[in-house]
């Protein structure tokens, strides 16, 4: 399948509202449905909203993508190990949320990820997610230990589901922490899902699982039935799990 060119005009994106994508459905075997138009935070909520997200390399076009099959992790199917258990229990770390979004997204940038070379974390998605987090859509969860940021994850909450974008440790396990307590906030809030948008053996081994793309938007479909929980999120990490 050709993949259909997006033409962003900001009067014109307003007046269309989600029409600007064509239906997720149309994604090619890879999952690639559409190229083009410019990260703004109204173009990012729209493609979110209809199950896409951004991912491509500086110096190409925009690639918008709805993999088949999503990667996808329910709360209540969460299930860490004893070891991330025994870790969380030991307090090491300190776990605050959206203190320092700028940092969290910078670190995933440039921390060097095994059998990866370079990110798709480009400076023009710092700033688009920066400017999400601005306006409460996107957040981030970190790790401090002895008042050091070490660890963390980002990504954007609309209506009950959770986005999930990256993640970076300077100190082993600190940002499995903070997706330990993202995770348990998640919970209590009731969201739907969480979506890792690709397979991992990591989130596999925690309890995600792989749906079908019409699975996944169906489930989306619900969860955006929801108020968004927007602004700046409270989660703490700083006693010991009972």
């Amino acid at each position: 399948m050709e993949c259909r060119q997006v033409q962003l005009d900001y009067k014109w994106l307003k007046k269309q509202g989600d029409r600007i994508f064509p239906p997720a459905e149309e994604a090619d075997e890879q999952g690639l449905l559409a190229y083009g138009g410019e990260l703004t935070k109204e173009l990012l909520l729209i493609a979110y909203a209809r199950g896409l997200f951004p991912w491509y390399t500086p110096g190409e076009p925009i690639l918008w993508w709805c993999p088949n099959p999503r990667m996808i992790l329910q709360p209540e199917w969460f299930n860490p190990s004893k070891s991330l258990r025994r870790k969380v229990r030991s307090g090491i770390f300190e776990i605050r949320s959206d203190t320092c979004f700028d940092e969290v997204i910078r670190y995933c940038a440039r921390v060097p990820r095994p059998g990866q070379e370079g990110t798709w974390i480009t400076p023009e998605m710092e700033r688009a997610y920066i400017s999400l987090h601005n306006e409460g859509f996107a957040h981030s969860i970190e790790a401090f230990h002895k008042g050091r940021l070490v660890g963390g994850l980002y990504g954007v909450s609309l209506g009950k589901a959770f986005f999930g974008e990256s993640m970076f440790y300077l100190v082993s396990d600190a940002s499995k922490v903070a997706f330990y307590h993202l995770v348990e906030f998640l919970k209590k809030k009731e969201f739907h899902l969480i979506d890792a948008q690709v397979t991992t053996a990591h989130l596999t081994s925690l309890g995600g699982q792989e749906v079908s793309r019409e699975t996944f938007l169906g489930m989306l479909e619900k969860a955006l039935q929801f108020p968004t929980l927007q602004g700046k999120w409270k989660i703490s990490g700083l006693d010991k799990e009972r």
